[in-house]
């Protein structure tokens, strides 16, 4: 998980691609145990597509969760959560998203995130001070469109996990200030709509309203808690931090 090692690794001359497995920890042995018995079963193993491999909930269990949880949220459901949630982003908002599958391994990757617009000046900082408290010299990541990637990053190697550091094209950095590093770089994600469809559609629709295909990502969790899995932790993180909004599946929750 170094990824400006890796970075280095991509760049010599003999190597074409280097696949770094997400949850490159202990957690990750569960995967290798995984594989190497359904392997014994017969089965054949299928290549590693994305890591969405976690647990999911239902709008109608957000919904349970908000109405026995003991600080009474006020919440609506949401007819297109993804358009939603790209004009409170439009709007300078950080957005609290929890969609989908939880992601397996360290990385936020669009089910478990917390995001803003990258090209709106000042919403790392405003993420910063209503939850992360992290260095300011620490980038948050950007998550961007699979049509535009090789663009942005020079390079067409595949990005899922975000493991790897890339060097933003020079006519990308001032679009997207929020999620490149001090030295150009930018540790990227790159979306497919395959793997992970409100996630894309929201970059989409931030896209039309903003110009640029990209979201600053970052994991849903308060400073030195792990990451936030069902409804219920996302409600206990939002009332404990100054986030103003939360979307889980099509329920939005607001402290306004």
């Amino acid at each position: 998980l170094n990824v400006k090692l890796n970075q280095r690794i991509i760049a010599l001359p003999h190597v074409k691609e280097l696949f770094v497995q997400p949850a490159s920890g202990d957690n990750g042995t569960s995967l290798g145990a995984a594989t190497y018995a359904a392997h014994l079963a017969g089965d054949k193993i299928q290549k590693m597509e994305h890591a969405y491999l976690g647990p999911a909930f239902t709008t109608e269990e957000c919904i349970a969760a908000c109405e026995a949880h003991p600080a009474k949220p006020i919440f609506t459901r949401v007819e297109n959560a993804a358009q939603k949630g790209a004009e409170l982003l439009a709007s300078g908002n950080p957005l609290a998203w929890l969609q989908g599958r939880m992601e397996f391994g360290p990385r936020s990757l669009g089910c478990r995130s917390i995001l803003g617009d990258p090209s709106y000046p000042g919403v790392a900082d405003r993420i910063n001070a209503q939850i992360k408290y992290r260095e300011r010299w620490r980038p948050f990541c950007p998550s961007m469109l699979d049509r535009v990637a090789e663009d942005i990053l020079q390079t067409a190697h595949p990005a899922p996990y975000m493991t790897f550091t890339f060097d933003v094209a020079e006519k990308w950095k001032s679009r997207i200030p929020e999620v490149v590093h001090e030295d150009g770089t930018a540790r990227a994600q790159v979306v497919t709509r395959e793997t992970n469809p409100r996630y894309y559609e929201l970059i989409e629709h931030l896209e039309k309203l903003r110009g640029n295909p990209v979201v600053l990502n970052t994991s849903l969790n308060r400073r030195g808690e792990p990451m936030i899995c069902s409804p219920t932790d996302a409600l206990n993180m939002f009332y404990g931090c100054d986030l103003e909004y939360l979307m889980m599946e099509d329920v939005l929750v607001t402290k306004k």
